[in-house]
């Protein structure tokens, strides 16, 4: 690696093009989701392997409800049988599986088995590898709203209280930092109800690469990209 690449901490990713993919071969959309996941171990060992902290995987939204009954079921099991085969990598690899989303709404089997993966791996202190899994931005700004709301009613804090930290911490992701890089694969430009709050200055990379075949060298472009911008917040250049 380039010694003067400048590596993000948190790096976001929506995965797009799984269907695309397929269609393009003339192949279902299973199987397009079935190559996707292969993306997914590589990205994730090459982030390991680089020394990000934070990964961050827009593995299944709340609006992927409407995807007919067949693709959803496929997509559960396909997480469920990523879990049964990389857990025992992910410990060796030193990488803590955690989730963002409404987990507890999902299947109560697949939900179990998340959060066992979770704890085997709860003590590992290599690279973060957070799954937002039935997961939209509003619905969690809403559900912080919510709580706020609620503690101001019964006089836990008073409405002068309410900052941008408060916020940020009754939001699914407290305690995880701002992603520094969010990548969108297939060449769509949108953020697509994800993490609204927190990529309010990530900077943005999007290729038109689908997401199967986005692999290490495809990052390190992205991560070259990064590297080439300067951040200023809302400042003005440095001089």
């Amino acid at each position: 690696m380039d010694k003067n690449l400048k590596l993000p901490s948190h790096i976001a990713i929506i995965m797009d093009g799984n269907g695309r993919w397929a269609k393009k071969r003339n192949m279902p959309r299973a199987f397009g989701h079935k190559q996707g996941a292969k993306s997914v171990r590589a990205i994730t060992t090459a982030c390991a392997e680089l020394g990000v902290k934070y990964l961050t995987l827009y593995a299944f939204s709340t609006e992927n409800w409407k995807r007919p009954e067949q693709e959803v079921g496929f997509l559960m099991k396909l997480l469920s049988d990523y879990l049964d085969k990389e857990t025992k990598t992910l410990i060796k690899n030193n990488v803590r599986l955690m989730t963002i989303g409404e987990i507890d709404m999902m299947d109560p089997h697949l939900c179990k088995k998340l959060k066992d993966v979770k704890k085997l791996t709860s003590k590992n202190t290599g690279l973060k590898l957070v799954l937002a899994l039935n997961y939209g931005s509003k619905r969690e700004i809403t559900r912080a709203v919510r709580s706020i709301a609620a503690d101001v009613k019964n006089k836990k804090i008073r409405v002068s209280d309410i900052n941008e930290e408060l916020i940020s911490k009754r939001l699914y992701t407290a305690g995880i930092p701002d992603p520094d890089l969010l990548i969108r694969t297939s060449g769509e430009i949108r953020v697509s109800n994800f993490l609204l709050w927190q990529i309010a200055y990530s900077e943005i990379y999007v290729t038109d690469v689908l997401w199967p075949d986005f692999g290490k060298n495809n990052l390190m472009l992205a991560l070259e990209e990064y590297s080439s911008r300067e951040r200023r917040y809302g400042g003005i250049k440095a001089k």
